[in-house]
């Protein structure tokens, strides 16, 4: 188990950390075990709703486009990145003592901030493929080719990587001395860098830079494509045809709408009062409530093609047993 050391000046009057303590939401028994069944339920349908998609698209050429496949990556990211806070939360909603070791806290961090970042860089690949092919319907094919797909989410992957690793080292250099208990049901470096009893320059260097490329990056790509988009839908004569247009953008918009929504909440308010009273639930929002709503709004929102998926994979799996 990993120790968190001190500085050298302030060693004698340190108390080494092995282990962080959780605040979590309430000690009341009966809310806690009503908070048990309500995030159980919500990770159980996190977990079908994103498996169930990621083996549709695969299973189902009908959905092997650039849309589909962006939104398969999505569905992964937001698996990992709900398994990386549930089940840990409803284990310490259950248990008296809620604690963790330095190790899985720097696990968590490491973990989440990668999810994170992934997924706004995923957002942004998915804004960019409704803006070619609203604005430039004739190079979508070639624009939007399988190897660009690849490239983009690749990237994607890649900017999660380096972020994650980024603040892994910002946890690295942190000292905690004075205190242990992070006022949050998870580990995350904002609540880390306000607990440290050491120098945090270099954390928020590494914490606002991390923001300012990737946050701020991500979320530029979204805006320019939509400016871009509601341009051409407003150039367009007919009213059907700017609803058919639109309409291909709303499931997108949604889930842009309710991610960025809740991490700006969750992230432009300041350390010592975005973990606390109702504001704490914009991060259960953000973390928990976010990966679970995703596959509904993409499902419900295209679900024609969705539903035509399902029945040929239903005839299909019906065709293979009968054969059997």
């Amino acid at each position: 188990m990993m120790l968190v050391h001190c500085q050298p000046m302030a060693q004698s009057n340190c108390t080494q950390v092995i282990q962080f303590s959780l605040v979590g939401f309430t000690e009341e028994p009966v809310t806690q075990g009503n908070l048990f069944l309500l995030f159980l339920l919500t990770y159980l349908v996190t977990i079908v709703g994103n498996l169930g998609i990621i083996i549709l698209i695969r299973a189902s050429p009908h959905l092997h486009s650039p849309m589909y496949y962006f939104l398969g990556n999505l569905a992964f990211v937001d698996l990992c990145s709900s398994t990386i806070i549930t089940p840990k939360m409803l284990v310490d909603l259950m248990s008296e003592k809620k604690s963790i070791a330095y190790a899985g806290c720097v696990a968590q961090v490491f973990l989440f901030q990668l999810s994170g970042i992934t997924e706004c860089f995923l957002l942004a690949s998915m804004a960019y493929d409704r803006y070619v092919a609203i604005c430039h319907p004739l190079l979508y094919p070639l624009v939007m080719s399988p190897k660009c797909c690849f490239q983009l989410v690749t990237g994607s992957y890649l900017m999660g990587l380096t972020n994650g690793v980024g603040q892994t080292i910002s946890m690295s250099t942190l000292s905690f001395c004075s205190s242990s208990t992070i006022d949050l049901f998870f580990c995350d470096i904002s609540p880390l860098i306000s607990l440290s009893t050491s120098d945090t320059t270099l954390s928020h260097i590494i914490l606002t830079t991390a923001a300012s490329l990737f946050g701020v990056s991500s979320s530029l790509v979204i805006l320019l494509s939509y400016v871009a988009i509601i341009l051409t839908i407003l150039s367009i004569n007919s009213a059907e045809g700017k609803r058919k247009a639109f309409s291909t953008c709303t499931s997108h918009l949604t889930t842009v709408s309710i991610f960025y929504g809740a991490s700006f909440f969750m992230y432009l308010f300041p350390s010592s009062h975005s973990s606390r009273g109702a504001d704490k639930w914009a991060v259960v929002l953000y973390t928990v409530v976010t990966p679970m709503l995703n596959p509904l709004i993409y499902s419900l929102r295209n679900k024609e093609e969705v539903k035509g998926a399902l029945i040929k994979c239903r005839r299909r799996l019906f065709n293979h047993r009968q054969l059997r």
